[in-house]
Order: structure tokens, then sequence, then C-alpha cells
């Protein structure tokens, strides 16, 4: 169980990751509304500063929504640091970039302009592609960072506190539902077509919540990189109590806020709930239970406390179904069967 136990999380927000996301979010609907807020507001910062046609050659040919992007945009150096991160992606071997171009090539219609001299290598080209990407990033990013990075700090503190309870096993296994734990294999649901494998080989592996990525999980293509897996953090939001709740109409407004309060810190005790509520520890326990009654939260016991998790369904409940079919499947495992 080496990699297993070498399962970390990542450190820091991951500049090069929020960027590629936020180029597959630009070429989509999805996200509700603070997802089209963010849009309307990007497409606004890009056309002032004269950004948008650079961003239209440059950045969205490299992110297609499609079943590829190069691995040279999400340097692993980016979790040591921002700066790190662009320095890295800017000394990406002349070699790896003509690869991983033709690769983008093969699996997307690129544009028949803008790209030749990035994809023979050029690096007068991958030093331009580097000033727009972070001009970009200034634009667009920096002033959604605090929402964006109290997300994703959030996220880690969950699973802080996972690792602390329960060990690599329980992150691992509070990961669903787009990542499934059947040890020793972490299944993950994948675009339809695309059935992958990843062997860890005592690398361990770095989990990556990602903001801007609202649907599958993503790992790097090429198998000689560290092992990572981007995924989608959860939308952990205040309780909305307001009187058009239609939760709140569905549940009744303290049973609604009770399960926003499990979404919101999983692992959380019935007298946590009671508190973030404001209601008794016996009112608080009875809603866990009409909502574990319904499977819509799921209870252990552990030593004296009784900890809540939302399941799928409530999760499904909080935030709306995926209307995406996945049809495909990555299996990350420790190693093929004969240990190599």
């Amino acid at each position: 169980m080496e990699d297993l136990a070498l399962t970390r999380m990542a450190t820091r927000t991951d500049l090069m990751w929020e960027m590629v996301g936020s180029l597959h979010r630009l070429q989509t609907r999805d996200g509700g509304r603070a997802m089209t807020a963010w849009r309307r507001q990007a497409h606004i910062r890009l056309t002032e500063r004269g950004l948008l046609p650079s961003v239209h050659a440059l950045l969205l040919p490299l992110a297609p929504l499609g079943p590829y992007f190069p691995d040279f945009l999400t340097p692993i150096e980016a979790q040591v640091g921002d700066e790190h991160g662009i320095q890295a992606f800017l000394d990406t071997p002349r070699t790896r970039v003509r690869d991983e171009m033709e690769l983008l090539r093969r699996s997307a219609d690129l544009p028949s302009s803008g790209l030749e001299d990035l994809a023979r290598g050029n690096p007068q080209t991958i030093g331009r592609l580097g000033r727009v990407g972070a001009e970009y990033c200034r634009a667009v990013l920096t002033p959604h960072w605090p929402e964006v990075d109290g997300a994703l700090a959030q996220e880690r503190a969950v699973m802080l506190r996972h690792l602390a309870t329960g060990g690599a096993e329980q992150v691992l296994a509070n990961l669903e539902p787009a990542m499934r734990w059947r040890p020793p294999i972490l299944e993950v649901d994948y675009p339809a077509g695309l059935n992958r494998e990843i062997f860890l080989r005592g690398r361990g592996l770095t989990l990556i919540p990602s903001y801007f990525c609202q649907a599958n999980p993503v790992a790097l293509v090429d198998l000689r990189l560290p092992p990572v897996l981007a995924y989608p953090v959860p939308r952990r939001g205040a309780p909305n109590t307001s009187a058009g709740d239609p939760l709140a109409a569905l549940l009744g407004r303290t049973r609604a806020e009770i399960l926003r309060c499990v979404a919101l810190v999983p692992g959380c005790s019935t007298g946590e709930l009671a508190r973030r509520a404001g209601v008794s520890l016996a009112t608080a326990s009875e809603h866990a239970r009409v909502l574990r009654e319904a499977q819509l939260i799921a209870s252990v016991r552990q030593a004296n406390l009784m900890l809540h998790h939302t399941t799928a369904l409530g999760a499904e409940l909080l935030t709306g179904p995926s209307h995406t079919r996945w049809k495909g499947t990555l299996r990350v495992h420790e190693r093929p069967a004969d240990g190599r």
C-alpha cells in the first residue's frame, strides 16, 4: 500500500489548472449563475484590455473542449508558486512542446494559423504564449481569486480532516461521486470513449481540487510525469434561508439548513449541526435522522460522536443533477500485477 500512503493533497491553489479550467468555462454555458456572471465579466475585462483576439488565437485552441490539452500547460511546479508554474511552462523543452502539439492536432481541429510556430517549438512563440497567459490570469482570475482560493482552501481543509480522522483511505473514499475508491483501485469517470489506466509505481498521487473544473476529473496524459488528478471542488456555499428557497419549501427551513450544513462541513457532528443551525441538540439529531432515512445523508458513529456526510442523492439535491453522461473510465492502480 505504498502509493496509498503517498497520496497527498495540493498545498495551494494551482494557477495553471485554474487557467485551463477557466478557458474551458469560456467555451461552455455550464456552472450555473455564478459561472455565467464570471463569463460575462471575463469577456468585458478581456475586451477592455485588448486581450480577446490573443486569447482566441492562442489560448482557447490549446484548451479545447475535447479529450486532450497539452500537459505542459499544467506543470506540477505550480504547486510551489505561481511564478514557478509559469516559468516551468516557459522552460518546456522544444521537443516536448512539438510532441504534445502533435497529440493536440490529432485530437482536435486546430485553426490553420496562429499555432504553427508553437507546434514547431519556437521559443519566441512560447514566450508570447506565456505573456498572454499571465495577462489573461491577471484580467479574469485575479479579481475572483479570494472566492476561488477560499473555496479551494475549504476543500483542502475538509480533506485534511478526513486524513486526520481516517487516513488516506478515508480521503479517497470521500471523493465521490465522480471518483470511487475500490481498494486498491481509484476509479474515475471519464468522457465517453476514453478508458485509461495509470500505474503509480510507488510515486503516489497528488489530488488537486479545482474551482473552474466543472465536469469530470482530469489526469495528465504523459505517464512519465508526476501523477496528479485535478477534480471539481464541491460548491459548499453558505446556507440559503430566504423565503424563496425551493429546498426550504421542500424540506422545511431548518431541515434544509441542516442538509446544507452537512454539505458545508462533511464529517460534522450533531453538536456542530446544532450550533450552526441555531437549534437544540435534540432538534438537530431529529432532523439528521429524517434526512438519513430519506438517504440524503449518511451518519457514522465515532467514539461518542455521530458524524454526518451528504450522500450522492443529497449532494445532487443541493447542486442539481449532472447532465453529462460518462462512458469512459480512468483507473488509478498502485502498480501492475507483475510489479513493474
